[in-house]
């Protein structure tokens, strides 16, 4: 029964997303968000694993919007290609942008689970301040589909 579910749910991506860009952007941030959890799983110390996974749950709320930034993209400009629309590049600057950033909060989750295991004491400020970076860089995204949409 999972294999037919997934099934038509990568059908349904594929309708929303396409096979261009706005599937690749999607799946970008969708694999650096994969990269925050793994990191989080082999955090033994309980208290920095509780104060990193609300941080993660953050992000992790972020990727139905990123998909719908996606979807709307690829309904005003459809991609089935390697090429960024001319109309929706700065969409998919600030989309690929803040999948970065996503990428560099899942090294920031790692050293400070580093700096944990060595004893050393953890401030919060790093990974608050990447996570900040993350949804600025998505509303980025949500208003520059905005400005291309008018």
């Amino acid at each position: 029964m999972a294999f037919f579910s997934r099934l038509r749910k990568a059908r349904a991506a594929n309708r929303d997303l396409g096979q261009g860009v706005w599937r690749r952007a999607h799946d970008r941030f969708n694999r650096s968000l994969d990269r925050v959890f793994q990191v989080l799983e082999g955090i033994g110390d309980d208290d920095l694993h509780n104060r990193l996974v609300t941080h993660a749950n953050e992000l992790a709320d972020l990727l139905p919007r990123v998909q719908q930034i996606c979807a709307e993209a690829q309904r005003l400009t459809p991609s089935d290609e390697e090429f960024v629309p001319q109309a929706t590049f700065e969409v998919h600057r600030a989309l690929t942008k803040a999948a970065n950033d996503l990428a560099t909060t899942a090294q920031v989750f790692a050293m400070t689970r580093l700096q944990a295991e060595a004893g050393q004491d953890v401030s919060n400020f790093a990974v608050q301040s990447r996570v900040r970076i993350v949804v600025e860089g998505i509303h980025a995204a949500d208003q520059a589909l905005r400005s291309s949409s008018h």
